[in-house]
């Protein structure tokens, strides 16, 4: 197997650090896919697209001083699926986090309002009208 600069190669994700992703080509040669180049989105945590042992196609971007850069996102449309899969769990995740923001919201705000007609005596606006003889 050849290492060309340009060259799509498969791998498999030997390590996963807080900046990229380790991935060993098929001639025992490692090379590092940066975070920046794992999706065309945004990617706060890399354990989000990448596992340990997950076998990925990687485009060889460079080779400078026996380093390899790699790009999972420059593989055309063959990791598409990954950002797919992605975007669905935190489509997911996103409707639990409103739902559950929604939950909380409401019943803050029936503490707030239980707690206001409390100090007012429970009947708001109805016993200031009472007292003030109109």
């Amino acid at each position: 197997m050849s290492i060309d600069v340009g060259s799509v190669v498969e791998g498999k994700v030997t390590g996963i650090t807080n900046f990229g992703a380790f991935v060993e080509l098929g001639n025992g040669q490692t090379g590092l896919v940066h975070i920046s180049e794992v999706a065309d989105e945004y990617v706060q945590d890399i354990n989000d697209y990448l596992k340990l042992n997950e076998t990925v196609k990687v485009r060889i971007l460079s080779i400078k001083d026996g380093k390899i850069g790699l790009s999972i996102r420059k593989v055309d449309g063959v990791n598409k699926e990954r950002s797919r899969r992605k975007n669905q769990q935190s489509d997911k995740s996103f409707e639990l986090k409103l739902s559950k923001f929604l939950k909380d919201s409401e019943a803050r705000q029936k503490d707030l309002k239980k707690n206001q007609d409390s100090k007012r005596g429970g009947r708001g606006s109805a016993r200031i009208s009472a007292n003030s003889g109109f």
